[in-house]
């Protein structure tokens, strides 16, 4: 391949519109059109609403009713101003109905009216007025319509489900509505609190990071270090995705962010369309189990485990390796099936010199990661991550921050916390329902009852339920859920289980459900910039992907994976052994090592992976020697083809 065909390459990747891509499959981008003087005040609402947050969260000393129900408020408001009712209306320019305007004035008063009298509400109890239910009623209408068209209808159904379930249970209307939307276990509980402090600046973060082109520098790092071996331009989109994922907490941005530069490589490159479009939409689905800021999600663990989010992000660390090794050996097996070659050297920049140019661009990072090891709150850290940000977006002319990118970075985080939010307060109208009935302990008995009280089965019960839920619910909407429910049935069917160990359980599989069909939206994003078929693409990355339905069952089963209260010799034998383990799995998923393995031997490598993975000195031992058996017969034992061809005429 030369330059020029390189540099063809490239014009590839600038000719896929991303924009039609993120609005197809991500709600949360398909937003109203405005231009002229209305581009510019919603621009700058916009902007405003994230330096309001700022100040809630670094100045004020508000109660926390009068935080959560002012957040959500402008949040409604800015929903109904930027999402139409209907998909095809977004084309429409500087168009917003009056009904539209309507709604967002009245969700912005039911919850401000909420703010105005909340300590006499408290006082009342549930002996609230007629004219409190009618707001409280109109108020979680409200933000339901904002959740249905920014984050889709499913979410609403399982709601729905459980409002249903407590007015079967004889709970009055009053009750209902009072626990829901006047204290803090519905609409304004533990989700919603979580995303106006922690989530929403973290959002403000990324948004930032995306402006100093930290996401180009990532896209470059991962060519200096993978660009020039075989099957390049694939394992240089498993690595930059595994580093956009330290501060993008979207697989569907992750995948169209990166993808779009590095999926038509790999077509030019000689893999397949729907192989392309899977290792994107696998290794950028990843990103949400990334330390050091994974996905909103993980921010929602600490409040609901009471664990440090320094803890939950060191406990990620291997598994997410793990994942992305996996990832790694499979793209590589691939290459090497299909005889690939990696990008051309005079197109690769040079490792040394690229980080001693644009290093700096990693310093937000390390602020992050040390003011949070220091023992800083998640809030502050990220806000002097943001601060690092700025400062160092000046060091370069091509990453400094003018004065119009920096209301860019603030409006776009914004615009992404609304999402975020709307799901999270629908979140809490589950969990409202599961404190005020009780129903988590009767779903609890169900899933005991199915599982016959077998471990694996119950594990495999919750996984199922936890993929199926997220299809159509977002990541941080299903870590609510099934955290609630379902990680207590854990705790509950295995005793000893660390709380950790089942939170980052229906964590992993709430996350794999993006690439899981048929609803696999990350895999849909990746077919539509590969041009391949999504339901292949899918079915293709979730097998590239396996790492993430096995881990999830080690670290609860042995919970020294998450590095909790192990010895340093048990940690550095389940790394070693984990490895070798996803080495022995890719190769026979795959079907190739040093040549193309027979049925028996992939079976034989899948099992003794899966072996390794589980620690334990005799699964360990006997995944070793039948792998050390394989290799012996890829590497030492000639083929029939082999000696023929060495044999003389």
């Amino acid at each position: 391949m030369s330059e020029s065909d390189h540099r063809s390459l490239m014009s590839d990747a600038e000719h896929i519109d991303i924009d039609a891509v993120m609005a197809e499959y991500d709600r949360e981008s398909n937003t109203r059109h405005y231009q002229g003087v209305p581009k510019t005040i919603v621009r700058y609402l916009l902007a405003a609403f994230s330096i309001f947050v700022f100040y809630m969260n670094l100045i004020s000393v508000w109660p926390e009713q009068i935080r959560r129900a002012s957040f959500v408020g402008l949040i409604i408001f800015a929903a109904f101003m930027l999402y139409p009712m209907r998909k095809k209306a977004a084309k429409k320019i500087n168009f917003v109905p009056w009904y539209d305007i309507l709604l967002g004035i009245i969700g912005v008063a039911c919850f401000f009216y909420y703010v105005i009298n909340f300590e006499t509400i408290a006082l009342k109890a549930t002996r609230i007025s007629t004219l409190d239910v009618a707001v409280a009623i109109i108020g979680i209408l409200i933000i339901a319509e904002v959740c249905r068209r920014v984050v889709g209808f499913p979410i609403l159904v399982v709601a729905g489900a459980f409002i249903v379930y407590a007015f079967s249970a004889d709970y009055s209307v009053t009750r209902i509505t009072y626990t829901l939307f006047y204290t803090l276990d519905g609409v304004l509980g533990t989700p919603i609190g979580v995303c106006s402090t922690f989530i929403v600046l973290f959002i403000i973060l990324g948004a930032f990071l995306e402006k100093t082109n930290i996401g180009t520098f990532f896209i470059d790092l991962a060519n200096s270090i993978a660009g020039k071996a075989s099957g390049g331009p694939a394992k240089v989109a498993v690595i930059a995705s595994a580093l956009e994922g330290m501060y993008s907490g979207s697989s569907v941005a992750n995948t169209v962010g990166s993808g779009s530069v590095t999926i038509p490589i790999m077509k030019k490159t000689g893999y397949d369309k729907n192989f392309a479009g899977a290792v994107e939409a696998a290794a950028s689905t990843g990103g949400q189990i990334m330390p050091p800021i994974m996905g909103a999600a993980a921010f929602l663990m600490a409040e609901m485990t009471e664990l440090p989010y320094a803890t939950i992000a060191v406990a990620a660390i291997f598994p997410a390796v793990l994942y992305f090794t996996g990832i790694f050996l499979m793209v590589h097996f691939e290459a090497k099936k299909l005889g690939l070659k990696g990008l051309p050297k005079e197109t690769i920049p040079n490792f040394f010199k690229l980080c001693l140019r644009k290093g700096y661009l990693l310093i937000p990072i390390v602020v992050l990661v040390g003011t949070m090891s220091y023992g800083f709150t998640a809030s502050r850290a990220a806000c002097l991550a943001i601060l690092a940000a700025i400062i160092v977006s000046m060091f370069s002319k091509e990453t400094r921050l003018t004065p119009k990118t920096f209301v860019d970075a603030l409006e776009n985080g914004a615009k992404n916390t609304i999402g975020v939010a709307a799901a999270c307060a629908i979140a809490g109208i589950i969990v409202g329902i599961v404190a005020l009935s009780g129903i988590g302990l009767k779903l609890a008995d169900g899933l005991l009852t199915l599982s016959g009280g077998i471990d694996i089965i119950a594990l495999g019960l919750t996984m199922i339920a936890c993929i199926i839920l997220g299809m159509g619910v977002p990541t941080t909407a299903n870590y609510v859920i099934m955290s609630t429910i379902t990680a207590p049935i854990i705790l509950q069917l295995i005793p000893g289980t660390p709380v950790l160990a089942a939170h980052m359980f229906v964590f992993y599989f709430g996350i794999v459900a993006d690439i899981t069909p048929p609803v696999a939206l990350a895999a849909y994003a990746g077919a539509a910039i590969s041009g391949g078929n999504p339901i292949k693409t899918g079915v293709i990355a979730t097998r590239l992907a396996i790492a993430a339905f096995i881990i999830p069952y080690m670290f609860v089963l042995n919970p020294s994976m998450l590095l909790i209260d192990a010895h340093i010799r048990d940690i550095v034998q389940i790394i070693i052994t984990s490895l070798i383990g996803m080495f022995a799995i890719s190769t026979g998923l795959e079907g190739f090592m040093k040549r193309k393995l027979p049925w028996w031997q992939r079976l034989l490598a899948v099992g003794a992976g899966l072996a390794l993975i589980d620690p334990g000195l005799i699964t360990d031992i006997c995944g070793i020697v039948v792998i050390a058996f394989i290799v012996i017969l890829q590497y030492a034992v000639k083929d029939k083809k082999s000696k023929a061809l060495n044999e003389p005429g």
